[in-house]
């Protein structure tokens, strides 16, 4: 199977590269060869590849900046992900496209299943809303992921966030009210090769969660990093209240991957072996 792979630094994109399994040859773009900020080119790259499936690993992730720059946000996580799929679609080969919970509102104690309503609060989901929206309207056939919380040994995250701050201070204030699954870019990416092979085999696909387990806060995951990584930084809970941001943040980020499991046979990940995974890599 060959996969072209929107994508090069971001966390997924590093660790589908690293995680390429046998029989399988990926070519990945970087911005320099498909820009989405250019929804022509990310079309023009699939049209002039020769790939089996495409998968979209890009995206505008800088949620706060989004909500000052929501029309540039909105033609890279909305506009682009709708190109690549008609290009898709013309050449009859699948799309798997990484989405996320901020299309929800994040409203109350329940995980949200994949055909919830959706009400981004905040522009970041509201343009990745919009390429959900494409890419369903295109006809291509697709896999749609949401997950949530993403976390890596590279690139910006929570993790990597903590480990920094956990080093130079003796306590932190975290927020304690929103909750959800870390999910590992190395779990989301294993993910995507087994539904690419099952796209390539004839699978429906749709719409999909993806996100580890078992659901916990911001500050209780953060006091699991300073634990395992022999850190003596305190974390005091707050109230997301007490630390305000431009962009809303969902209070809820659970997500029902029970569908996933049926389709694919794709479990949750542990996010603690992940977040050992993740220490490890950054310890060598």
């Amino acid at each position: 199977m060959r996969l072209l792979v929107f994508g090069q630094t971001g966390q997924v994109a590093r660790e589908l590269a690293r995680r390429c399994p046998s029989g399988v040859s990926s070519v990945f773009l970087g911005r320099d060869q498909a820009d989405l900020a250019d929804p022509a080119s990310c079309a023009d790259a699939i049209a002039h590849h020769d790939c089996d499936a495409v998968v979209n690993a890009a995206a505008w992730t800088a949620v706060d900046r989004a909500e000052g720059e929501e029309a540039a946000a909105t033609v890279v996580n909305g506009d682009s992900p709708g190109a690549m799929a008609r290009a898709c679609a013309a050449k009859g080969i699948p799309l798997l496209h990484v989405s996320t919970d901020y299309v929800f509102d994040g409203l109350g104690e329940f995980p949200f299943s994949t055909d919830h309503p959706t009400a981004p609060l905040n522009a970041y989901g509201r343009s990745k809303l919009a390429g959900e929206e494409a890419i369903r309207a295109s006809a291509a056939q697709h896999v749609i992921l949401r997950t949530s919380w993403v976390v890596s040994a590279h690139g910006q995250n929570f993790v990597k966030t903590m480990l920094r701050l956990g080093a130079e201070r003796a306590g932190l204030n975290v927020v304690a009210d929103q909750i959800g699954g870390p999910t590992p870019a190395a779990a989301i990416a294993d993910a995507l090769f087994v539904m690419a092979e099952a796209l390539s085999k004839g699978a429906a696909g749709g719409t999909y969660h993806f996100a580890g387990t078992p659901d916990t806060s911001w500050a209780d995951f953060a006091r699991a990093i300073m634990a395992g990584a022999g850190l003596p930084c305190r974390i005091t809970d707050i109230p997301s209240s007490a630390y305000p941001t431009p962009a809303a943040r969902p209070m809820n980020s659970r997500l029902d991957c029970s569908t996933l499991t049926r389709d694919f046979g794709i479990p949750r990940p542990d996010w603690r072996a992940g977040l050992a995974d993740i220490l490890k890599e950054l310890r060598t």
